[in-house]
Order: C-alpha cells, then structure tokens, then sequence
C-alpha cells in the first residue's frame, strides 16, 4: 500500500516574506514534525514549489494578485526554515508549478509510487493552492483516499480556510 504525504507551497514567501502571514508561521513545528513521523511510516513525501518568473504580472495570476513572490532562484522560493532540511532526503520530491495547481505533480507521483491508496494533503494557501491541488489530485487518482489535514493548513484569511475546507468535505474529501 502506497502513501503520500503532499507539502503545499510551503516556501519563504508565503510564511514570512512578500505573502506571508503569521497562521504559516505557527504551522512549522507540526508540519515538520508530522513530514518526519510520515517518514518513519514509510510515505513518500512531495513538496509543491510555486515559482514564477520575471513575467509574472502579466500572467492572469499576476494581474490579480499584483505582488511578484516565489521568482525562480530567490530567497523567497525557497522552502521556509525546517522544512528546507527534508530535501535532499530519501523519499522526498519537489515539483514546481507557474500556478495554483500543480500539473505534474500526479505525473511525478505515478513514476515514483505506481498506484497510490492514500494522499495527505497541507500546506498553504488553503483557499488557494491547497484546494487546487486537491482536486488535481483527485482527478488522478480517484480510488485513493484523500485526506486533507485541516489543522497544518493555513490562510490569511480565517474565513476562506473554513469555506475552503467545507467545501473539500463537500467534494468528499477526508477532513482531518
């Protein structure tokens, strides 16, 4: 039985930089700690990387949320404080995407894991890359059971994170 443990956008920018909020801050210690106890058991682990490049502001992305983050080879593209400690370590990958979603991340997890029965999911921004991501991932691998884990997710916004997870649960997704 394969599982896998996906890391969203868990990147400098989004926790204390250009798009940084202190909800990101406070998830590092848990996040770390459950990336290391999922290794123990045997996940794979994945990390998602957004990362964008000098044309940013002109993409549709940028013309709505106007403040360039996560620029390829910038400090702000990086993964933030501990979690950069994981890469580079047996069973964990990372995929960039130019956008909320990331399109290769079923690819690479298909190459890596073959058939899938279990998907953890966290990361930030709920209401943003984190539901993307859910669905894209869903939408590859439709018998697996997918868990979001509700409490090392984070938004800017209180609200948004609660709608965002009420409406994973409407999709039947797992809440935890």
């Amino acid at each position: 039985m394969k599982k896998v443990l996906v890391v969203v956008d868990y990147q400098n920018d989004f926790v204390n930089g250009k798009l940084g909020f202190h909800k990101a801050l406070l998830l590092e210690e848990p996040l770390c700690n459950h990336i290391a106890e999922r290794l123990r058991d045997g996940y794979e682990i994945f990390f998602t990387l957004d990362m964008h490049d000098d044309k940013y502001l002109q993409s549709r992305e940028g013309k709505n949320l106007p403040v360039p983050h996560c620029l390829r080879g910038s400090e702000g593209a990086k993964l933030y404080g501990r979690a950069a400690d994981f890469l580079n370590t047996p069973h964990v990958h990372a995929v960039a995407k130019s956008t909320f979603g990331a399109k290769d991340l079923p690819i690479l997890i298909k190459e890596v894991c073959g058939t899938v029965d279990e998907i953890e999911i966290c990361g930030v921004v709920t209401n943003l890359c984190v539901i993307s991501n859910a669905v894209v991932l869903q939408s590859h691998f439709k018998n697996a059971d997918i868990k979001i884990l509700s409490k090392l997710c984070a938004s800017n916004v209180d609200a948004l994170h609660e709608k965002a997870i009420d409406l994973m649960r409407n999709m039947h997704f797992r809440i935890i």
